[in-house]
This record gives structure tokens, C-alpha cells and sequence, in this order.
């Protein structure tokens, strides 16, 4: 029996994974060279039907030309779109254009690309518990119930691809070293946001700081709270693998966006980053990294909470002591705008009032919006609710939590430990941020899913290798 033969068996008898659409070697040129090819006869044909197609098959070539290497390289490509997605461009770019939302669309758009760049090199799958369903169903719901009086269908349809594209890479086959490529990435994103924001800090272009009620907050290439969130996704995604490897870097990475987390003052992910570390530093074991190494930093911690406390009683000039020490209470104006939200949940409490409609409760123009800058609901529930009333709120959780719960199971212990850990703690801090919709989501669920990716590469190895070993110790019989 020849090699490509046994390995052909061994894939039937192990389930393996439908093949990629086109062949990374040799077919996939021939697939590009097949569809430039029909491109140009098309372009062709068009322009002379209509001179005026011509400019938009100039365009699409363009597209198509800057398609061949993003198919060929998806993994540099991806960590490229990760560290757009982190700088925030809808700030540095959309506050002198004014086009933020218009920005922030096609971040998503790109992401939804490298999507399908990666089905066709890496093959899909069907996610069958991902939350993007539960936006469809809400969308569906919405147009059939009535949408929010200010809320169109188009506007409706752009939410729900803003909504469910964080999530689509879980759709596709993921490579090993896609899955590296990202985790990583996602764990320097904070650092590569303040190392971008202080070159546009020296150019006069956008300050490195900015100040709330006379006390600083790190901000970087974006906004403080956003820079906050990034930092505990990436503190998230150090422990991870701290906790697999043992490697010094990932506690120095620990540290540095611990640092960054709390110059940005951001209280909610300073507090669940803090909640995740604690946990996982106390009652998960870790043969990579045992008790004796981490009693160091624990003393540490403990160590610096005194004089934290001790700053904060005389100090206001940094943002999060100066919470800490006079304004612990407050909820940055979110008490005043969560009435507004739960009056339209009310309104249609069990579908909602569409997809989108969180984003149009509050009028732009009111002085409470003025106010407090903007007409997010900072309560991903209360938005939630807007959108899909009890029904498709309950439909959201739900599918999240058996998502998470579905893809851990067959991960390592640690692994599965911290990620369902993280998710919890996303859910706390949904109740008091945009944590769906800001850009720290399309940096999150790529990460989260490039390790569900990985702990399914790794379960289908060890399939393999035990499947492997047990024909092995099978009895060859001659006859």
C-alpha cells in the first residue's frame, strides 16, 4: 500500500475535516489565473455593452489584484487587520474625517473578507452555536414585529453584519499557525496601541492622554476605555498561555498590559482582568507554572495594594486613583441614560424593536447626548433588550454560553478553565460597557477563536496519534 494511500485511510477511519476549497500549492494559481482570466473577459464584455462599467471593473480589478496576496499570506494579512482593528481608526482617522462609523464598518468589512480568505484556503465549517444566530434571529423578529419608528431596514441590515462579524471566524477551519499568529498578536495589541499613539503624539497629531474631570487617562491611537478593554483581553490571552508553556514573556506581557489597563483608568476590565487573575492564580494547577512561581507575584500584589490605597487618598491627577480615593460611586452618566433604554425595552419587552435599535433610543441631537458624548447604552443588556427583547436577549446568552462550553470541552484543563473564566467575566462587564459592538469585540472573538481553533487541532492530533498507536499494537497477519 503506498503512503498517500494509507494516509487517505487513515483520514476516513479518523473523520477527518473537509478539505480546503482550493489547494494552498499549485491549484490555488491555477484557480487565480482561471478567474483573472474570466475577470478580464467580463470587463470586456461589460465595457462594451457600457463604457460607463469600465471605471468599476477598474476598481474591482484593483480589489482582485490585492486579493492574490492576501489569499496567498492570510496569516500576515490577519495579524495586519488585528492591529488596524486594535489602533482604532474610526478614532485617529474619523476624528478628522468625521466618518468614524463609516471607518468602523469597513474594519468589519475587511474582517468578513479575511473570513472568507480563509474558508478558501483552509476549508469551512458550520458553527452551529454561534451567537451571530442569535442577531439573525432578532433581525428576523424585528422586521416582523415592527422596527424602532427612526430605525430602517437598511440601517437594521448593517447592524446585524456589524453585530454577528466578530464572531464569523469560528466558521472557518483555522490553521496552527493562524491560531499562534493571532493569540500573540492579541497579546501585544495594547503595547502596539501606545507605541502608535506616541508617534502620532510626537507629530501634534493626536495626544497621548487625554483628561476626564482633571485626571489623565492613557489613551493612545484610541480612546482610554477602549485601550482599557484591549488590555484585559490581552492579559486574558497571556494567562492562557502562561499556563500552558510557563514562559517568562507572558508574565512580563501580564504585567506591561496590567500597567497600560490601569493608566487608561478603565474600571470595569481593570476589575474583571483582576477577578480572572486572581482566580486562576489561586485554584488552577499548572505543571508549567507552578505555586512556587507565582507566590512572588501574589506577595507582590499584595504588597502594592496598601500603597495604591495610600496614593490614592492625596493624589487625583491619574483617573483611576483619583476613582478609587472620590468618585467610586459614579457611574459616568450611565444612570442618566439607562432610563431611556428600559423604556423602550418596555415598550416591546418580549421581541424587541429590531436589530439596530439600541443605536437610535437616544436622539444625537438631545442635550443628554451632548452631555455625556454619546448614545450608547453602555449596558450591553439593556441594548440587547431594545434590540431583542426578553426573547432574543435570552437567545444571545444562551447561545454564548453553550458556545464557550462546546468548544472548551475537549480543550486542555487549563484552557478551558480561563476561557470559560473570561467569559463569565465578559458578562460582568457587559452590564457596564459596549463590550459587543466597540471595537475591542473584533479583537476579542478573533482571539477567542483562534484558541476554540486550536483546541480543536489539538483534540484531532491526538485522535490521530492515539488511532495511530493502536494499529500499531495491532498483530499484522500474513496469509
Amino acid at each position: 500500500m503506498s503512503a498517500s494511500q494509507l494516509a487517505k485511510g487513515q483520514s476516513r477511519r479518523r473523520g477527518a475535516a473537509p478539505p480546503a476549497l482550493v489547494d494552498p500549492g499549485g491549484e490555488l494559481y491555477g484557480f487565480l489565473l482561471v478567474a483573472g482570466g474570466g475577470f478580464l473577459l467580463a470587463m470586456l464584455a461589460g465595457s462594451l455593452y457600457n463604457i460607463r462599467f469600465l471605471p468599476l471593473f477598474l476598481a474591482a480589478g484593483t480589489l482582485l489584484c490585492v486579493a492574490v496576496p492576501v489569499i496567498s499570506a492570510p496569516v500576515v494579512t490577519s495579524v495586519a487587520w488585528l492591529l488596524l482593528a486594535g489602533s482604532s481608526p474610526e478614532m485617529w482617522i474619523g476624528d478628522v474625517t468625521g466618518q468614524g462609523g463609516v471607518i468602523t464598518a469597513v474594519v468589519k468589512v475587511l474582517g468578513l473578507a479575511l473570513l472568507v480568505v480563509c474558508m478558501v484556503r483552509y476549508g469551512a465549517r458550520l458553527d452551529r452555536f454561534n451567537p451571530s444566530f442569535a442577531f439573525l434571529f432578532m433581525f428576523v423578529t424585528g422586521l416582523a414585529h415592527g422596527l424602532w419608528p427612526t430605525l430602517t431596514v437598511i440601517d437594521s441590515v448593517r447592524s446585524l453584519i456589524g453585530s454577528a462579524a466578530p464572531f464569523a471566524f469560528s466558521f472557518s477551519r483555522l490553521s496552527r499557525r493562524w491560531c499562534n499568529a493571532i493569540i500573540n498578536t492579541t497579546i501585544w495589541v495594547p503595547s502596539f496601541i501606545v507605541g502608535f499613539g506616541a508617534v502620532l503624539a510626537l507629530v501634534h497629531y493626536r495626544p497621548l492622554f487625554t483628561s476626564e474631570a482633571g485626571a489623565f487617562r492613557l489613551a493612545g491611537s484610541t480612546h482610554p476605555a477602549f485601550l482599557g478593554g484591549f488590555a484585559a483581553i490581552a492579559i486574558y490571552a497571556a494567562l492562557v498561555e502562561l499556563y500552558r508553556d510557563g514562559r517568562p514573556r507572558h508574565l512580563v506581557a501580564i504585567v506591561i498590559n496590567y500597567v497600560i489597563l490601569g493608566l487608561s483608568g478603565a474600571r470595569a476590565p481593570l476589575a474583571g482582568a483582576l477577578g480572572v487573575t486572581a482566580v486562576v492564580f489561586f485554584f488552577l494547577r499548572s505543571q508549567p507554572f507552578p505555586m512556587r512561581r507565582r507566590l512572588p507575584m501574589v506577595l507582590f500584589g499584595m504588597l502594592a495594594l496598601p500603597v495604591l490605597a495610600a496614593l490614592a487618598t492625596g493624589s487625583s491627577g491619574i483617573r483611576l486613583l483619583n476613582v478609587l480615593s472620590n468618585h467610586a460611586e459614579s457611574l459616568s452618566g450611565r444612570d442618566l441614560i439607562w432610563p431611556l433604554f428600559r423604556r423602550a425595552w418596555d415598550a416591546s419587552p418580549m421581541f424587541g424593536w429590531g436589530i439596530g435599535a439600541g443605536k437610535n433610543v437616544v436622539d444625537p441631537d438631545s442635550l443628554l447626548a451632548h452631555l455625556l458624548g454619546t448614545v450608547a447604552a453602555h449596558n450591553e443588556y439593556l441594548r440587547m433588550g431594545v434590540d431583542g427583547g426578553y426573547v432574543g436577549l435570552g437567545l444571545l446568552i444562551l447561545l454564548m454560553a453553550v458556545w464557550a462550553i462546546t468548544w472548551t470541552r475537549h480543550a486542555p484543563r487549563t484552557d478551558r478553565f480561563i476561557m470559560r473564566a473570561v467569559f463569565i467575566a465578559f458578562a460582568i462587564h457587559s452590564a457596564t460597557d459596549n463590550t459587543l459592538i466597540a471595537a475591542t469585540a473584533s479583537v476579542m472573538f478573533a482571539w477567542v477563536s483562534a484558541v476554540f481553533a486550536r483546541a480543536e487541532l489539538e483534540r484531532e492530533a491526538a485522535v490521530a496519534a492515539a488511532s495511530a498507536a493502536h494499529r500499531a499494537d495491532q498483530p499484522a497477519y500474513v496469509t
